[in-house]
């Protein structure tokens, strides 16, 4: 039997190539008649940039900035990509109706994007790759391959191709 796409987790950094890998998760859907969930990832601060943080300002002003770029950072993200899904379904109210939640992590991007596929159970996990260097390999693409290895959901890695650049994007 075929298996059934009914959830699909949309995975992004919302980077130059989220346009590209969106318009994958958005055909996935359409054909399957699925929903799309989106998950963006707010990394938090390495240690090192903690204590240089906490060198400079005093602890309840350090919580104060802290939570304000929060919030800011998770508003710019959610309304990043309510317009990506505006605009990639601009005449197309079906498919506009598809994205139905938006989840904003904190947090380490490989183990949160994890444990939303463990609470919503997907059927499938749609992400981005794009080529990187040697030494950039091991830093950038270790999201996509942690999520590949990791999941026990399929995961589609889409590649991003080189030099990809969407107005607005």
């Amino acid at each position: 039997m075929l298996p059934k796409v009914k959830t699909i987790l949309y995975a992004t950094g919302m980077g130059a190539g989220a346009p590209h890998v969106f318009r994958y998760a958005l055909m996935m859907a359409k054909q399957h008649d699925a929903k799309i969930i989106a998950v963006s990832v707010l990394e938090t601060l390495s240690e090192m940039v903690q204590n240089i943080v906490a060198q400079y300002v005093p602890p309840e002003q350090r919580e104060q900035i802290h939570h304000a770029a929060q919030q800011s950072s998770r508003d710019k993200l959610r309304e990043r990509i309510n317009q990506l899904c505006t605009k990639e379904c601009e005449n197309d109210q079906d498919s506009a109706q598809r994205l139905v939640d938006i989840r904003i992590e904190d947090g380490m991007p490989a183990q949160a994007i994890l444990k939303v596929a463990e609470e919503i159970n997907p059927d499938i996990i749609i992400m981005g790759s794009h080529r990187h260097t040697a030494i950039g390999d091991a830093i950038l693409g270790a999201t996509t391959r942690k999520v590949l290895h990791s999941a026990t959901t399929p995961v589609l890695v889409v590649r991003i191709p080189d030099g990809f650049h969407e107005e607005g994007f």
